[in-house]
C-alpha cells in the first residue's frame, strides 16, 4: 500500500472466536443512573450493528448481548500487517465512501466515525475456497450511534471524519474528496442534498473555530 499511516486496521475475521466489549461502570455517577445509561448505550450498539448487517453494511457481527451487565459479544477481528493487502490509496478511499454511503442509506449514524474506527478484512487463509473473495472496509465501534433519517445527521457524520482526516493525515482534501466521491454515488439522489448541508456544516465549524 502506497500510504500506511492511515489509521486503519488491517484484518481478518475469525468466525469461530468472539470479542467482548465491556462499559466499565462510572464511578463519578449515581449507580442507578450508571445502570440505566450502560443498558441504554449497549443496546442501542447492538441495535445499530444489527440494522448494519440487515443493511449489508461491513460489520462484526453480533455474538449475545447482556445489556444489564454492559456486556456486548462481537465478532473478533484479527490485526494483521496492513502492507499485506497493497491496497492503492485511491481504491481504499473508495472502500470507505462506499461503506459510509450503505450506513447512511439504512439511516444509521455512526458518530464518531475516524480512520481508528475502520478496519481491512481479507481472511487470507480463505482464499484456496473463496477465489473471488475482496478486501472488505468494517466499520466498528458504534457507542456513539444512532437512528436518523436527517440530511443534517449524515452530514455531520461526514464533517466530523474530515475533520479527522484534516488532524492526522497532511494534505487530506484529495483524500476526502475521493471518498466523498465513491459516497456520492452510493447515495444516488440524495447526495445533492447531503452535499449542500455539507458545505452548511462546514462553514459553521469555521465560523466556531474563529470565535474560539
Amino acid at each position: 500500500m502506497a500510504s500506511p499511516s492511515l489509521a486503519l486496521i488491517s484484518a481478518s475475521t475469525l468466525i469461530s472466536q468472539g470479542a467482548e466489549a465491556h462499559r466499565f461502570r462510572k464511578g463519578y455517577r449515581h449507580p442507578t443512573l450508571d445502570a440505566s445509561l450502560t443498558r441504554s448505550r449497549v443496546a442501542g450498539e447492538a441495535r445499530a450493528l444489527l440494522r448494519c448487517l440487515r443493511s449489508g453494511v461491513n460489520v462484526p457481527g453480533v455474538r449475545m448481548v447482556d445489556a444489564s451487565e454492559g456486556i456486548l459479544g462481537i465478532e473478533q477481528v484479527e490485526s494483521d500487517a496492513l502492507e499485506e493487502y497493497e491496497i492503492p490509496v485511491d481504491v481504499l478511499m473508495q472502500l470507505i465512501g462506499q461503506e459510509i454511503a450503505k450506513m447512511h442509506l439504512a439511516d444509521v449514524i455512526h458518530g464518531d466515525l475516524t480512520t481508528s474506527n475502520m478496519m481491512l478484512r481479507h481472511p487470507s487463509s480463505f482464499k484456496s475456497h473463496h477465489p473471488t473473495l475482496r478486501t472488505e472496509l468494517v466499520l466498528i465501534d458504534f457507542g456513539l450511534s444512532f437512528y436518523s433519517s436527517l440530511i443534517e445527521d449524515k452530514a455531520v457524520d461526514l464533517y466530523v471524519l474530515e475533520r479527522a482526516f484534516s488532524s492526522t493525515h497532511p494534505d487530506s482534501e484529495p483524500l476526502f474528496a475521493s471518498i466523498l466521491k465513491a459516497y456520492g454515488q452510493g447515495m444516488g439522489k440524495d447526495w445533492a442534498a447531503i452535499e449542500r448541508r455539507l458545505d452548511d456544516v462546514r462553514l459553521r465549524g469555521r465560523k466556531r473555530s474563529m470565535v474560539g
